[in-house]
């Protein structure tokens, strides 16, 4: 049993360590857009979807960066892993932010609470109430802005990595109560066309090098746990159906960036399984040196996912977390702790099996100058 463990502790440290260790810095720039999974400040307490409206107060920010960055989560976020893997000179600032404006290796675009789809949408079927109005069209027009103010950065698009982060599940969430009117597989068609056109967008203003982000398991969160019938589960024990609606909301985004290659073929557009880097957690939990894999860290109620939806993280009654953030999987019941989204930096940057093509062969072809 103990070289058991000692085999398990090393296969962690390995998993963990790796995205601590810099590359030569192929990127200079990195352009992030996405929803909260990569909003990096953009949001605020004041700003933030409903129910997690409290990200700029503590204990959000306590592991690393030991106060609230209006990150959601307990650190830092698979896009800080990726500036620190690249050797970028600094976290990317949100485009919101002061630093945004003399920034030169990079801006943050994502928004939580985002959604593919735009608001409109939403508002026209009375949906809007309580919706974070910006949409991944809203973040191109902030990019498309942020070249106007810069000459440098316009001229050098081609020499950026464009960092999709995974965007669409606020889509289906916001809609769930309209689903006897909206089929999920309306949001599915509607959001992915959005996400391609987006894609679209940036590699007609010159974009060689994108990745993007596949939606992770959404139906392990605590709050769908929470919300769905206790009968709708799979063989990992998180929500069956949800579960199986990001997977085809997925094979529509990958079959969209295959379409993209073809036509693109001067552009290199890789594409990171989060769903299936979240499912080989979720598989094998200890391996990744998770002990909880479906508590919240940072919630209330006890019980099986210790989770209540009007009482959530930063919230006066949720003021401390747990004591171990490290060994959970979920900080506040819909986003990540830091040690969930090193693991999958880990498995996006190092490990080829969910990433394609592999990162390292993105920074080769940009070595080469593709």
């Amino acid at each position: 049993m103990a070289a058991r463990r000692s085999v398990v502790g090393v296969v962690i440290g390995v998993v963990l360590a790796v995205v601590a260790v810099p590359v030569a810095a192929e990127f200079k720039t990195v352009y992030a857009f996405g929803d909260s999974f990569t909003d990096t400040g953009n949001t605020h307490s004041t700003t933030g979807p409903y129910s997690f409206g409290y990200v700029s107060s503590p204990p959000y920010g306590a592991t690393f960066f030991h106060r609230s960055t209006n990150r959601y989560s307990d650190g830092r976020l698979v896009v800080d892993f990726l500036a620190e893997r690249l050797a970028l000179p600094s976290f990317l600032p949100p485009y919101l932010s002061p630093a945004a404006a003399n920034a030169t290796s990079g801006v943050n675009f994502a928004v939580a609470g985002a959604t593919a789809i735009e608001h409109d949408f939403f508002a026209r079927n009375n949906l809007s109430v309580d919706i974070t109005p910006q949409s991944i069209m809203t973040e191109l027009a902030w990019f498309e802005a942020h070249l106007r103010r810069s000459p440098a950065a316009a001229a050098a698009v081609g020499d950026a990595l464009f960092w999709v982060g995974e965007i669409g599940a606020n889509d289906y969430a916001y809609s769930f109560m309209a689903a006897a009117t909206i089929h999920p597989a309306q949001i599915r068609t509607m959001a992915v066309d959005r996400v391609t056109t987006f894609l679209e967008a940036l590699l007609k203003k010159g974009a060689k090098y994108i990745i993007v982000q596949g939606l992770p398991l959404t139906g392990c969160l605590p709050l769908t746990m929470t919300l769905a019938r206790p009968e709708d589960r799979d063989n990992i024990s998180c929500a069956a159906s949800v579960n199986a609606q990001s997977h085809a909301h997925n094979r529509r985004l990958l079959a969209g960036v295959r379409r993209l290659r073809q036509q693109h073929p001067a552009a290199v557009i890789a594409y990171a399984d989060y769903y299936a880097a979240h499912l080989a957690v979720m598989r094998a939990p200890a391996r990744y040196g998770f002990t909880e894999p479906f508590k919240t860290c940072c919630g209330a109620g006890g019980g099986a996912y210790n989770f209540e939806i009007f009482s959530t993280c930063g919230s006066p009654e949720v003021t401390t977390a747990c004591a171990q953030p490290a060994r959970y999987v979920n900080w506040d019941g819909v986003h990540m702790t830091e040690a969930m989204y090193k693991a999958v930096a880990g498995m996006f940057f190092q490990d080829g099996s969910y990433c394609q093509p592999p990162f390292s062969t993105v920074l080769a072809r940009k070595k080469k100058g593709h």
